[in-house]
């Protein structure tokens, strides 16, 4: 089936967004950018609603890890048309560490994202079609450092692609934006190049204007997907040993 997706683009003035993990960070710059595009109305959805500040945004109770929550959202914000996926947790695990860390990284950045993508595309397309955000990570394509955090990234971008082939049919555009370490306060104690979040959600917003499927928000993530087809000891040969060839 071909995708019913206008080919010009998904339409930011006008349209009605939910940010999940908006009260802070990415979240709250990925709302700031959608109303300086001309979004008619923001739902800013946080555990907590009253950190939400700004009274251009419309504070929406949403945890991502509890259904009833999500459902309870979904049944409040009716006039939804995209929804951005920003919610997210990170963690310096081994994926041979602890399995409850594991878990609580997939809890957040696959499920949650699934679920609350499970809630709101039947509204976008009650409203006529839009597009799902799915913020995701250079970890996505290379994992290090973060095992855990990465393993959760991977399967979150797995999700994306999949979505994207479900969804096309119903009118849903699903972009997958990747960026390494940014100048939020999840990153604060990492000692490396970050990006501005306002870069990223900028890059974002133009990207759903060109109907893009990916983003890649900074030099890292373009360097790293430009590295995809590269041998296993190229991606990493900051991690591995020189003498590995394959």
């Amino acid at each position: 089936m071909s995708s019913t997706y206008p080919s010009s683009g998904a339409p930011i003035e006008g349209a009605v967004a939910l940010v999940t993990g908006a009260n802070r960070g990415l979240g709250a710059e990925f709302a700031q950018a959608l109303l300086d595009q001309g979004a008619a109305k923001v739902y800013a959805g946080a555990r907590n609603p009253e950190s939400i500040t700004d009274p251009r945004l419309t504070p929406l109770r949403l945890d991502v890890t509890d259904k009833d929550s999500i459902a309870a959202a979904a049944a409040q914000a009716q006039d939804v048309t995209i929804v951005v996926n920003n919610a997210g947790i990170a963690a310096f695990s081994s994926v041979l560490g602890e399995e409850e860390d594991l878990r609580r990284l997939l809890e957040v950045n696959l499920f949650g994202l699934i679920e609350v993508s499970r809630k709101f595309t039947p509204t976008i397309v009650a409203n006529g079609g839009g597009a799902v955000v799915n913020m995701l990570s250079t970890a996505s394509w290379r994992q290090s450092l973060l095992g855990a955090y990465a393993i959760s990234k991977t399967a979150a971008w797995a999700a994306s692609n999949a979505m994207r082939v479900e969804l096309a049919p119903q009118g849903i555009l699903v972009v997958g934006v990747h960026a390494g370490f940014l100048e939020t306060d999840m990153a604060a104690a990492v000692d490396a190049e970050k990006t501005h979040p306002r870069v990223i959600a900028d890059a974002t917003m133009e990207g759903l204007l060109n109907d893009s499927y990916e983003v890649y928000g900074d030099d890292n993530s373009r360097t790293l997907k430009a590295q995809l087809s590269s041998p296993v000891a190229e991606v990493y040969r900051d991690f591995l040993p020189a003498t590995v060839k394959g």
